[in-house]
């Protein structure tokens, strides 16, 4: 009898490895880990200016040579569904019916559309699952890193629901008490100002007001992380000193980052906004983008079960909403270099076949062109004559010369890069076809995709 036993619980054994080997066989480039990057407000044309300042050249971050290579419509719902030949007809056509970082981030996050302003939510006011509270629920763990306000509209758009982005108490204390997030950075400290000294009165509205920030400081705040009924309390990090610690050794359970900065990390620093790129002095007292998403990594990868975190350059929108072409390519410099950080991890600490890495955009800000670009209606054929003219590069080092055309958002096509596990899905969503920019997918695409890898198989 003992031997039957023994007998039928080998085949049971066997029988479900066999089911969970079918399993992995049937999904085979399924990422164990998703990173998310999304520079905010940054179209084509931001991103070849800054190459053409960092390296003298129009096409060299290294994530140009992702091999997965897109465009994204990032319109929302009620705005003006991207026209490709309307784009390249008209060069005021995609200044209407521009999507906000709200409606863009909702979008990416849970795959489903939602007005300007909206959070989580869709157009009637009803909750949307995320993908990073599906992850969550399955034990993954999940970070979210910005160079802006974390309670600001991208961040938020991936941990909170509310209707009105601009209601940031109410955002801030959802992230901190309610959500089941490991990580979250980002600006917002309530004791500094914009050249990180402090405050004479501090300013709460970002952290979820006063009485939150006592939970914080007391080590009451936060949410039931791990689902077994009790509290997970933040451990709160704010100077620059233990922001690059936490890139080595142990880390605690979970982590909230305040720089001791007020809104930006270094666009709103004192001096001349319109110098050249790293002209005047950064504020030293702040971590870098970089510094920031490797403490976020050396957390979230000791979960056996893998990870989500998104990183987002806020502050690119930020100076291009201001027309600032030195400190958008700083922004985007800061963010390249996590980017950079990031695939150097994924070689020594991870590999390409169990890791995902997405670069993309949220929506263009500011209608970056080449100068002397809209002047005619004539002779446009979408590629460098009559309506738009290419960026001019100086060299490596010089600005390039370009031409800002609003202050605003546009409906532009943005760029996607992908590059690791799983990253070939993006292919079967990009079936539509622009005449300059080639095959793109829509923005609700990217939430699609990284569900279809947390469904079961």
């Amino acid at each position: 009898m003992k031997s039957r036993k023994i007998l039928l619980s080998l085949i049971f054994t066997a029988l479900i490895g066999s089911a969970f080997y079918q399993a992995c066989r049937r999904r085979p480039d399924v990422p164990r880990n998703i990173i998310l990057f999304i520079v905010d407000g940054a179209g084509f044309f931001h991103f070849e200016a800054a190459s053409w300042f960092s390296f003298g050249s129009p096409d060299s971050p290294i994530f140009s040579r992702f091999p997965v290579r897109y465009a994204v419509s990032t319109y929302p719902a009620r705005g003006i569904v991207y026209d490709p030949e309307k784009a390249w007809r008209s060069f005021a056509y995609v200044m209407a019916g521009a999507t906000d970082s709200a409606a863009a981030a909702t979008a990416m996050a849970t795959g489903v559309k939602t007005v300007n302003g909206a959070i989580g939510v869709d157009p009637d006011r009803t909750r949307l699952e995320s993908f990073v509270e599906r992850a969550e629920r399955l034990g993954k763990a999940s970070g979210i890193v910005s160079s802006v306000l974390f309670s600001h509209a991208t961040p938020a758009g991936f941990a909170a629901h509310n209707f009105n982005r601009n209601r940031y108490e109410e955002i801030a204390r959802e992230m901190i008490l309610e959500s089941a997030v490991d990580v979250i950075m980002g600006c917002g400290h309530p004791m500094f100002d914009m050249q990180g000294q402090p405050l004479e009165k501090p300013h709460y509205r970002y952290v979820g007001g006063e009485e939150t920030w006592k939970a914080i400081l007391e080590k009451r705040a936060g949410g039931d992380a791990d689902g077994d009924g009790e509290l997970d309390a933040w451990t709160l990090i704010e100077s620059r000193s233990q922001f690059q610690s936490l890139g080595e050794g142990v880390t605690p359970r979970r982590i909230l980052g305040l720089p001791q900065i007020h809104q930006t990390l270094q666009q709103q620093r004192a001096g001349d906004v319109t110098a050249p790129p790293f002209f005047e002095p950064l504020v030293e007292t702040v971590p870098t983008l970089e510094e920031m998403t490797l403490g976020a990594l050396n957390l979230l990868d000791e979960d056996p079960d893998g990870f989500f975190l998104m990183v987002e350059g806020g502050a690119v929108d930020w100076a291009a909403h201001s027309n600032q072409t030195g400190r958008m390519i700083e922004e985007l410099a800061a963010f390249e270099a996590a980017v950079r950080a990031v695939m150097n991890w994924v070689e020594s600490g991870s590999d390409w076949n169990e890791t995902l890495v997405i670069v993309t955009s949220d929506h263009e800000t500011g209608y970056l062109t080449g100068p002397g670009s809209g002047q005619t209606e004539a002779g446009n054929n979408g590629g460098g004559t009559g309506l738009w003219w290419p960026l001019q590069g100086q060299g490596q080092g010089r600005m390039p010369l370009l031409q800002w055309n609003i202050k605003g958002h546009t409906n532009s096509l943005v760029p996607f890069y992908a590059r690791g596990a799983g990253s070939a899905a993006f292919g079967s969503h990009a079936d539509r076809l622009d005449p300059v920019r080639g095959a793109y997918l829509d923005n609700t695409a990217i939430g699609k995709v990284i569900f279809s890898f947390l469904d079961p198989p």
